[in-house]
């Protein structure tokens, strides 16, 4: 589900939720993410509204941000997020690659977005595109 992300420019990131998951798109050489809004469908209408974002930005590869405990251990969301992954990478054939994104949605709520979903996967693409080299 890893790959080399140095071959690849346009990314749309997912913050997985269980009732929501936020969308954002980016790319690595502004190094800059924007949100897309909230998908709030649950199992095939959830991945019919992603084929429609993917089919709109058409992006080289897929972002998920993966939740984990403050102390870096995993809980049951950090098992459902990359269960998504995987489904991600099995429905569409695109590289997925994973960031910690502890503190990612108190970080949106905190500079007042209006909706923390979008804004969290815009937070998690910009902290992947950084980390970029």
């Amino acid at each position: 589900m890893t790959g080399d992300a140095a071959k690849f420019s346009t990314f749309m990131a997912f913050d997985f939720g269980v009732k929501r998951t936020g969308v954002a798109v980016g790319n690595r050489l502004m190094r800059t993410a924007q949100p897309q809004g909230s998908i709030q469908a649950q199992g095939d209408a959830k991945f019919a509204a992603i084929a429609k974002c993917l089919a709109e930005w058409k992006p080289d590869a897929l972002v998920i941000g993966v939740p984990f405990h403050p102390d870096g251990a995993e809980h049951d969301n950090t098992k459902l997020a990359r269960k998504f992954g995987r489904q991600l990478h099995g429905r569409f054939g695109l590289t997925v690659f994973e960031v910690d994104e502890r503190y990612s949605t108190t970080e949106a709520l905190a500079s007042g977005a209006k909706d923390a979903d979008a804004e969290s996967a815009c937070i998690i693409l910009e902290q992947f595109l950084r980390s970029l080299p």
